[in-house]
């Protein structure tokens, strides 16, 4: 039997990756679905319907904003390209990420490019289209991982690692620009409420975050006592298994952080993907400032983008409304016009949002088949605990 061994990061399990036809279950080789209730898919498309409604025709009318889409009309078609340029190197930065912490060892690895690109735009587009902080995403790739072969327990930390390495790139910029701006190193100037609050809670997510992962027997401990072990004859019921997956999560940060540590003292260029993932989409927005007029400093937009973002966690698709919203309001409260700021939020959440959807519609069928081709070869897991 072929078998190829594979260390085991800081906090992974050694895992062996067998070519052989396994018994699968046939629900697990499934594309992860949600499932929702036909009066919960009315809803849903109403809302959406008027959400969009409401953002491009009604508000700008209740702004006071008549000429708003004659703006649109009058937009920097240069300026424009430069945005959705921008846009797709965004994407580029994200599948760049992706390969640096999933794709540890190419040559052992059947998830190439283009696999690679399938993975990252069908989660985008899940990301986009449901809600919950990018649930859909998240469960959609950790389905492609583990049907390419990869253990569950290595997805699960490096989806961690993933996301803590982007994240981090997230709440280190509400400090350093919430800071800057408000003791007057960057221009735009602020309350304390548009930039020390956001930079606060930044402070707060990063302590929590690496103090897990600085304290991991300490948090584990504390976390343990949440999900006592259930008494009396009767099995452990709905609250119970929910706690118990609350207190696991302490270990899990503990193992991805030491995975996102590993990467980072390797000093891997695919690290500068997450980065590159926020940085162009703010371009983004940047450009479109310029191709409707004189935008404000860059790092006002900056800040506005990180505030308006938050609403990525509220149960609405693709932030419609919540982030558009949002971003509006931070704009507003540094000073920017309503009317250039109303206009280049809506176009740039127009590049941010359908940019990505339809490719990620394709790259979800072509996921689809290529996850077929990995079962074709008989591509399985398994997996053996770390040594001591």
């Amino acid at each position: 039997m072929a078998e190829e061994r594979d260390r085991a990061t800081p906090g992974e399990h050694r895992r062996r990756l067998t070519l052989r036809r396994p018994h699968h279950d046939p629900r697990d080789e499934d594309m992860p679905r949600v499932h929702i209730t036909r009066e919960q898919k009315v809803a849903l498309v109403i809302f959406t319907l008027s959400a969009i409604a409401f953002l491009y025709f009604v508000l700008p009318k209740l702004a006071g904003l008549k000429q708003t889409w004659h703006r649109v009309e009058r937009g920097k078609p240069g300026w424009l390209a430069l945005g959705a340029g921008f846009e797709v190197c965004s994407f580029v930065g994200y599948v760049v990420l992706f390969r640096c912490v999933f794709v540890r060892r190419e040559r052992e690895s059947p998830i190439g490019w283009r696999a690679s690109y399938e993975i990252t735009m069908a989660g985008l587009a899940a990301t986009r289209l449901f809600a919950a902080g990018g649930a859909g995403g998240v469960a959609l790739t950790a389905w492609a991982l583990r049907r390419a072969g990869m253990a569950a327990r290595i997805v699960a930390c490096r989806m961690v690692a993933f996301n803590i390495l982007l994240y981090t790139v997230y709440m280190g910029s509400l400090v350093i620009a919430g800071v800057g701006l408000q003791i007057g190193l960057f221009p735009g100037g602020g309350s304390f409420a548009i930039t020390m609050i956001p930079a606060i809670f930044g402070v707060v997510a990063l302590a929590v975050v690496y103090g897990v992962a600085l304290r991991p027997r300490h948090a584990e401990r504390v976390s343990r006592r949440l999900a006592p072990e259930p008494r009396g004859t009767r099995g452990p019921g709905r609250l119970h298994r929910l706690l118990v997956r609350i207190a696991s999560v302490p270990a899990l940060i503990r193992s991805g952080s030491e995975t996102a540590v590993e990467l980072a003292r390797a000093r891997d260029p695919g690290l500068l993907g997450a980065p590159a993932w926020w940085g162009f989409d703010i371009l983004t927005l940047w450009a479109s400032f310029h191709a409707f007029g004189h935008p404000p400093p860059l790092t006002v937009i900056w800040m506005a983008y990180f505030v308006g973002m938050f609403a990525n966690l509220l149960p609405i698709p693709g932030g419609i409304g919540g982030v558009d919203g949002g971003m509006i309001g931070a704009l507003l409260a540094f000073g920017v016009h309503a009317d250039l700021a109303v206009v280049s939020v809506l176009v740039y959440r127009g590049f941010a949002f359908w940019l990505p959807t339809a490719p990620g519609a394709v790259a979800y069928l072509q996921l689809r088949r290529t996850v077929r081709r990995w079962r074709e070869q008989g591509l399985s897991v398994e997996t053996a605990p770390a040594p001591a």
